[in-house]
């Protein structure tokens, strides 16, 4: 089976209005989503899939250098295609990433050429499901929360993850009054990253232990990125005290920066999005230290849902105490709870996933286990540009936020929105 044709096809869902979101010195302004999925046809017919950031940068690598490399090539093992590459132009940090967003829709064309399911491609699985907690909460009021959590929780799901950013203590009021919400059996996270995003009114490490001793006593699984992501000996410093589990990773930008999160157990849970951090390939690998140093894995998937069981497959291969959770955005629309509406996030597959008591259960049939609907590109036409802006009062700036979430800011900047 040869490699025919390599395409990447960039979404884009704008919102009516601009989404302005205030926070605890500035404001967040949300302009749209926007997503990826990869193509790749083999000369016998069949299609491969994969997600990929929603950027214009990973497009252009794949169009220029990863599809004319792959282009006629044998598809026999895409452990050995990846070598190839990474011993030619895949030397590039950041064009070996790219390259393992295409990689998933090699495995996804293996598994059909086989027969499999990609996660007998990836080790064999030890499971058929694996543990969701929804995702949504961004810039509210504590009382809208609590409200979210328990209508998250009525949708089936066991777990809830929002984004405080209203000061010290309306976050806390809003751990409070979920957990008041939810009961004593439902797992809260929450994620800080706003924290540092504040300019001055950012919290000091001070704050942040306060605010992590006052929160933990409502019993939450997990508190992440309360501080720069790449500062991880504050993370060593705040876990030895032992006060709250602490969750990061999303951000980080090489294998060599996740081994130094891994090897100095600076966290309880590393966080990775298999969609622009490194695919199958780093996760294989990041999981077996993970799980030589005790710690927990929970994916980051911030997408659409053929993101979200593209990591189900890696995931359901390692036992629930390595891997145990994995994120599912809940976007709202006018008879579901969420956050802001993305329907194209659903869209993109032409049957929903399988979710049962909070457990997403990852199909055998062979590749991924689902279709794409590629009628998506004519109805969701790329818009170029930032899909986010975070402005802060002091300094007075405006920072631009793109869909690889490895980068924590647009590295140009941005004007004012």
């Amino acid at each position: 089976m040869k490699i025919a044709s390599v395409r990447s096809h960039l979404l884009s869902f704008p919102f009516p209005q601009p989404i302005r979101l205030p926070f605890y010195g500035g404001e967040r302004t949300i302009l749209k989503r926007d997503a990826m999925f990869i193509r790749v046809e083999a000369d016998n017919g069949l299609v491969g899939y994969a997600p990929g950031p929603g950027s214009e940068q990973a497009h252009r690598a794949i169009e220029q250098t990863i599809g004319p490399f792959l282009q006629d090539r044998t598809l026999a093992d895409p452990d050995a295609l990846r070598i190839q590459f990474f011993e030619g132009p895949g030397a590039d940090t950041e064009l070996a990433k790219t390259y393992c967003c295409v990689e998933i829709a090699l495995y996804d064309l293996a598994g059909k050429a086989h027969g499999v399911p990609v996660s007998e491609l990836l080790g064999g699985r030890v499971r058929d499901g694996i543990r969701l907690y929804g995702s949504a909460g961004m810039y509210m009021p504590p009382e809208a929360y609590a409200a979210e959590a328990a209508a998250v929780a009525e949708l089936g799901f066991r777990a809830y993850k929002m984004r405080p950013a209203l000061g010290p203590e309306q976050d806390l009021e809003a751990v409070r009054l979920m957990r008041k919400a939810v009961g004593p059996d439902f797992d809260l996270m929450v994620d800080a990253h706003t924290w540092w995003r504040m300019g001055d009114r950012s919290y000091s490490p001070v704050t942040v232990e306060q605010l992590a001793r006052s929160i933990a006593e409502y019993n939450i699984a997990w508190l992440e990125e309360p501080m720069p992501p790449d500062d991880h000996a504050g993370y060593l410093r705040l876990k030895e005290k032992d006060i709250v589990p602490l969750a990061s990773g999303e951000h980080e930008p090489s294998e060599e920066r996740y081994l130094d999160l891994i090897l100095t157990e600076a966290v309880d849970y590393v966080q990775m999005d298999v969609c622009c951090q490194g695919g199958y390939s780093l996760g294989r690998r990041l999981f077996a230290e993970i799980a030589r140093h005790g710690l927990g894995f929970a994916f980051h998937s911030w997408g659409t849902a053929l993101e979200v069981i593209a990591a189900a497959h890696l995931g359901i291969c390692w036992p629930d105490y390595v891997c145990e959770w994995l994120e599912y955005p809940c976007y709202s629309s006018p008879s579901r709870a969420g956050m802001y509406p993305f329907p194209l996030a659903a869209e993109i597959l032409k049957e929903p996933l399988e979710l049962n008591h909070g457990d997403l259960l990852v199909p055998r049939t062979p590749g991924l286990g689902v279709t794409v609907d590629e009628s998506v590109v004519d109805r969701y036409p790329w818009i170029p540009g930032p899909w986010s802006y975070f402005r802060t009062d002091s300094p007075a700036e405006t920072r631009a936020v793109m869909s690889d979430h490895s980068v924590k800011w647009e590295p140009s900047g941005a004007g004012p929105v």
